[in-house]
């Protein structure tokens, strides 16, 4: 199985360059939506990524403390850090090399090589906190391959009477005529779809109950303590900066996938810090336990997602690559994960009012919205590789692959057709 890998750099930017950078980034913009991938097609391995300025109006679209405006490039990729970072430096290296220019201690242009580029973003690399996955192990090659399977078997049965076949005939028609077509040799090799890690749910299991009688004890002195004294978002919808929404909504819904950023402050002291952190653990437990068939909590949407704590533990960024609307999409975590959602980010600043760090917050639908458009970010740049596929199709055609080596009774060949 590939592995996948979240990259974060956060970069300061000169200040004299500031205005500079935003035109380029705005032509790069401009080129992807009119369908020019190669920047990023010809490094082969990217899923998705972005490039992000937090300026001093960017949290909210008021002015905010930010002293020097930042630029942050994420990435969901193939393959280790060093050989995503090289690849950057040199394949991407002219527009690499526009881009940071406008940056601080950039290399000078007759400095510049591939070893001082890759030592620059080095330089500025921030660890991810937590990383979700909806597809583990797939690579972008796998995806793009067997999208193009299940496409190749759809319009053979689409341009073929299959009438007079059972289900379990025409599952070994499709097998033969798949095997024997050179384009496809490919799928005979078997691959392992991951699987929820029941030893280690038990074992997480074990030690919440083990923790137990102290995670009850640190609940109630949380909620006395501090989330009844905790100022919280009260602003509805139509309090917050238009500009800043209408900004927003310009790169919403362009296609079927779409991208969230979030920039949020930790809240003050030793114990909000530590709370934030056991709710990262924890979820970092469950993404490689159980998290691996798609869903991240309950939500069959996400590609995605990773929170990311930097500026000495100040600040959290969030991002999300998701299939369909944001409004839906905040919904789903509202309707199936609020609790985890209000778990985490009750440590941040400005949250909806929470009660014993799991109730209220996110269930406060029309506050939490808001609060989410609020602390929302502009992006620059995204480039999504597969912007056809939702997350769904990307497990389901993984498992198309599967079901085709196997031999199957009549029953599991006629749920193998349901899948195509």
């Amino acid at each position: 199985m590939s592995q996948q890998n979240p990259l974060t750099l956060v970069t300061p930017i000169m200040q004299e360059m500031h205005q500079n950078l935003y035109p380029f980034l705005q032509k790069i913009k401009y080129d992807l939506e009119a369908g020019k991938h190669e920047l990023f097609e010809n490094i082969g391995t990217i899923h998705f990524c972005r490039w992000v300025v937090i300026d001093d109006k960017a949290e909210t679209g008021e002015p905010t403390t930010e002293k020097i405006a930042k630029l942050v490039f994420t990435s969901n990729f193939d393959g280790s850090v060093e050989n995503h970072i090289k690849d950057l430096c040199t394949i991407a290296a002219p527009v690499i090399d526009r881009i940071y220019e406008c940056c601080e201690e950039y290399p000078a242009e007759n400095e510049r090589t591939a070893e001082s580029r890759i030592a620059y973003l080095n330089k500025w690399f921030v660890k991810t906190t937590t990383f979700y996955k909806g597809s583990p192990g797939r690579s972008m090659k796998q995806i793009k391959e067997e999208s193009n399977l299940r496409n190749y078997i759809k319009e053979l049965i689409e341009t073929k009477d299959w009438s007079s076949m059972s289900a379990g005939e025409i599952h070994q028609s499709i097998q033969h005529s798949v095997f024997s077509n050179p384009e496809f040799s490919w799928a005979k090799t078997k691959v392992k779809m991951p699987g929820i890690n029941w030893f280690g749910m038990i074992f997480l299991s074990i030690i919440l109950l083990v923790l137990l009688p102290l995670i009850i004890p640190f609940i109630l002195m949380l909620y006395f303590f501090y989330e009844r004294k905790d100022p919280y978002f009260t602003l509805n919808r139509s309090q917050l900066n238009e500009k800043h929404i209408k900004t927003l909504e310009e790169y919403e819904d362009l296609k079927f996938q779409n991208q969230f950023t979030q920039l949020v402050l930790v809240k003050p002291g030793k114990v909000r810090l530590f709370t934030f952190k056991a709710m990262m653990l924890f979820g970092r437990t469950l993404i490689r336990f159980l998290f691996v068939k798609g869903k991240l909590m309950g939500i069959p949407s996400i590609h995605f997602a990773r929170w990311v704590l930097f500026d000495q533990n100040k600040r959290v960024l969030f991002f999300s690559n998701f299939d369909g609307s944001w409004q839906q999409y905040l919904g789903d975590f509202i309707d199936k994960s609020g609790w985890g959602l209000t778990g985490i980010f009750s440590n941040t600043t400005n949250f909806p009012k929470t009660r014993f760090l799991i109730t209220g917050g996110a269930y406060d639908e029309e506050h939490f919205l808001a609060w989410s458009r609020y602390t929302e970010l502009p992006t620059q740049i995204w480039y999504n590789a597969y912007p056809h596929l939702s997350i769904k199709n990307v497990n389901n055609n993984s498992l198309i692959r599967t079901k085709l080596r196997k031999t199957l009774s009549e029953r599991q060949a006629k749920k193998f057709l349901k899948l195509i």
